[in-house]
């Protein structure tokens, strides 16, 4: 027997295009999300939830009694509550994706060393972006129902239409997480996630969140525009409110570009640090 006989042969390359990327099974890294959760602290989860509760509760109702009524980019006016609180809802599905695709996925990645063994599988790497955003998308689903619950408690559910602010969510959410994903990847040091919080202030703070996009300049207001919180906030608005705008299909079109664009690459990036 010779020494190169001896020797471990290393891990054949996946090809067979798509078969190479997709096993079809994606509920199998949701349920071991699941299985995990069993274990963890139900505070953490919770305090997702009561998060954008408690900025209603202050500023929506609190600051709201002296701001009295504002009006949407659709030029009706409404309560200041029923102003935020649907932003707040998109803020909360933003976070939600955000920490889950980020934070989680980065300790996964590189020290938890869990895709590496899922790979190790029939798992194909668009199994585990699918399953992995699944999951965070279960979670911003029990939190938009949630909170939708208590706006419609406090009558701020303007219109038959704010049930479709739940598909919404779940949209903004998949956009969200799967471009965080895919960031994430890159990352090699948690001193580079400092830069999501970096990312996500200013879009907290300017995406017509606490008051119109109609108080900034013009050109303020087309830079706005580009940042995709804006989109969630004006598409979930616009259901709660039932004062719909006509660019309700491009508030639409450009998360469903997030998310095949957050998709590709990190399905290419999981593939190229695992199995090339």
């Amino acid at each position: 027997m010779t020494l190169a006989s001896t020797q471990t042969a290393p891990a054949p390359r996946r090809a067979g295009g798509v078969r190479a990327l997709w096993a079809g099974n994606p509920q199998a890294v949701v349920q071991r999300g699941l299985i995990a959760a069993r274990s963890s602290s139900w505070v953490v989860v919770l305090s997702g939830f009561f998060e954008p509760v408690f900025y209603l509760a202050s500023m929506g109702i609190g600051l709201g009694a002296l701001v009295g009524d504002v009006q949407t980019s659709a030029g009706v006016a409404v309560s200041y509550a029923a102003f935020i609180a649907p932003a707040l809802l998109a803020v909360s599905a933003m976070n939600g994706a955000i920490y889950d695709s980020t934070w989680n996925v980065f300790f996964k990645l590189n020290y938890g060393k869990l895709y590496e063994g899922m790979l190790a599988t029939s798992l194909g790497p668009l199994d585990v972006a699918l399953g992995e955003i699944l999951y965070a998308l279960l979670r911003g689903l029990v939190y938009a129902t949630g909170f939708l619950t208590i706006m419609q408690i406090l009558g701020l559910n303007l219109a038959p239409t704010a049930i479709l602010a739940i598909p919404a969510v779940l949209l903004i959410a998949f956009g969200f997480a799967s471009l965080g994903m895919a960031i994430t990847s890159y990352m090699k040091t948690f001193q580079h996630m400092d830069w999501i919080n970096f990312v996500l202030l200013p879009m907290f703070l300017f995406s017509s969140t606490l008051y119109p996009i109609t108080v900034y300049p013009e050109v303020v207001q087309w830079i706005v525009k580009a940042f995709p919180l804006w989109h969630g906030v004006e598409l979930i608005r616009g259901f709660t409110t039932g004062a719909m705008s006509p660019d309700v299909g491009w508030h639409i079109l450009y998360y469903v570009v997030m998310i095949v664009v957050g998709l590709v690459f990190t399905t290419r990036r999981l593939r190229t640090l695992f199995l090339d």
